[in-house]
């Protein structure tokens, strides 16, 4: 009997990717909405990706199992 592939999800491979080390990286939210009231190096720091929780990573190791 042949081994079923597994799906990738794809909504998550469009929003998250996987460094070298296998951290899962990802974009802050709030980037978009009324960015003049926030201040600039707040802004800055929306813009950069940051690593993503432990235990939500263990979540995307399932959702994405060819990463």
């Amino acid at each position: 009997m042949k081994k079923l592939k597994l799906k990738t999800h794809k909504a998550t491979a469009k929003r998250v990717y996987v460094t070298a080390g296998g951290k899962f990286m990802h974009l802050k939210s709030a980037r978009t909405k009324y960015r003049r009231k926030k201040d600039p190096s707040r802004n800055r720091s929306l813009s950069k990706p940051s690593a993503m929780a432990v235990g939500d990573s263990h979540k995307m190791s399932r959702l994405l199992p060819y990463s």
